[in-house]
């Protein structure tokens, strides 16, 4: 019978990153049975004061000290969490306090060079209008203006790379999809519309086998979803990235967040937010 642990993601702001880098330290635990609250925007004292009744209603429910993994700022805010009856990694207490040292400076806390809520909200808003205005080759007129373009046979997971490019990155992003007229037509020759941005063109392929599923689970039946016609296309965009020098990326076991942490690094593009 697994142990079972409340677990708290604690921040001032979304709790995103406390989610994140808890999550990545919990999965190392197999056998414990961990129950995940989530408490972002605990931005003041009061807001504390409720958190603190939730973890202690937890340690008594469970028998177990909860674990908090805490992103808060607040110093008071920070104290009143800590005081409580749990275990706390608080990332700001572990990293802080390092960074201060070696780089011989007082720390703000309050990040006053980072760009306002605002500002972030309209990056990530241009971001992502530009790739679903710029999905599936729908108008290329805009590629100038695109950080990269995707490039690929249809559901290589073009479109929701493009979109998480630029939800998260503020990355401008747009994809093309290379059709079997594109690739037979034109054999050994990128797309006339894509001749000018070859240089921001980024390939993704996958193995036929689980494009074959991910098709038919879309169109059972015809030409489109046969494992035939899968292995050919892939076979003749592999060609095209290979001959062209068309930088492309395996994503058949991949997610969407490896797949776009893999585009920005090859591609060297600068995220906009963070």
């Amino acid at each position: 019978m697994s142990v079972k642990r409340a677990v708290f993601f604690i921040s001032d702001r979304t709790a995103i990153t406390a989610e994140t880098f808890g999550h990545s330290l919990l999965i190392q635990f197999d056998d414990v049975d961990f129950q995940k609250i989530t408490l972002p925007f605990i931005d003041s004292l009061w807001k504390a004061q409720d958190a603190l009744e939730q973890i202690n209603d937890a340690r008594e429910h469970t028998g177990s000290r909860p674990i908090i993994f805490s992103t808060i700022v607040n110093s008071q805010v920070r104290k009143l969490i800590l005081s409580c009856e749990a275990t706390v990694v608080d990332l700001f207490d572990a990293f802080i306090g390092p960074l201060e040292e070696e780089l011989r400076v007082q720390p703000t806390l309050g990040g006053s060079s980072h760009p306002s809520a605002g500002e972030e909200l309209d990056v990530r808003i241009n971001a992502v209008n530009f790739a679903l205005t710029n999905d599936d080759g729908i108008t290329t007129k805009n590629y100038d203006k695109a950080d990269v373009v995707l490039v690929g046979v249809s559901r290589t997971g073009k479109t929701p790379t493009c979109l998480y490019l630029g939800l998260q990155y503020g990355v401008y992003a747009a994809n093309y999809p290379l059709t079997e007229e594109d690739l037979l037509i034109e054999y050994r020759k990128i797309p006339g519309v894509l001749q000018p941005y070859r240089n921001k063109l980024y390939g993704l392929t996958i193995n036929p086998d689980r494009l074959q599923k991910i098709r038919a689970a879309r169109r059972p039946t015809g030409r489109y979803s046969s494992l035939e016609q899968c292995q050919k296309e892939i076979s003749l965009a592999e060609f095209l990235y290979v001959s062209k020098n068309i930088p492309y990326l395996n994503i058949t076991t991949m997610s969407i967040e490896e797949i776009a942490a893999t585009v920005m690094h090859k591609s060297k593009l600068q995220r906009r937010i963070f």
